[in-house]
């Protein structure tokens, strides 16, 4: 399996912002964007962007090379470019006091309060990304596969009270 690195994860958010399309970096790079490191190989970029904004980001990220490969629109929409690089967009809805919902699959939604949508870093770049205890709360409601049980570990470090 071919992953996304590093490097990609700075040219999609660095053009993202380039184009002032906000967004927040979630799944496993938005742990390593909390912890400060990358700590395992990732399969894509999960990102929450804004819902207003979703043809702004499909428009820059097309000009890196990613077109739509599944559209679950209004809950998802995943980009593949060459070499396995994925990202995954999960358009949010915000109100006048910055806080989203994102649709989620049969009615669910998930819930983005604006305290939650914190900054990370990677490489010395700061990320926009979700807060330790919101992916916590979206690491809920599925069987955990390897790769979650190591992102809930570091989130369990991040959120534990320092004695």
């Amino acid at each position: 399996m071919t992953s996304v690195l590093l490097t990609d994860v700075l040219a999609v958010t660095g053009a993202l912002d380039e184009a002032a399309v906000p967004h927040w970096v979630a799944g496993g790079w938005g742990v390593d964007a909390l912890v400060g490191r990358v700590t395992r190989p990732h399969r894509d970029l999960d990102l929450a962007v804004d819902a207003e904004h979703l043809d702004a980001a499909v428009e820059t990220l097309a000009a890196l090379g990613y077109a739509p490969e599944t559209d679950w629109l209004p809950v998802r929409l995943e980009l593949a470019a060459p070499q396995d690089r994925w990202v995954d967009l999960h358009p949010v809805v915000f109100d006048a006091w910055g806080d989203g919902v994102q649709a989620g699959l049969d009615g669910a939604t998930f819930h983005y309060p604006a305290a939650d949508l914190v900054l990370g870093v990677l490489a010395d770049h700061p990320l926009p990304c979700l807060s330790a205890a919101r992916q916590q709360r979206f690491h809920t409601g599925y069987p955990p596969r390897p790769q979650d049980r190591h992102d809930l570990a570091l989130l369990r470090d991040l959120v534990a009270p320092s004695g």
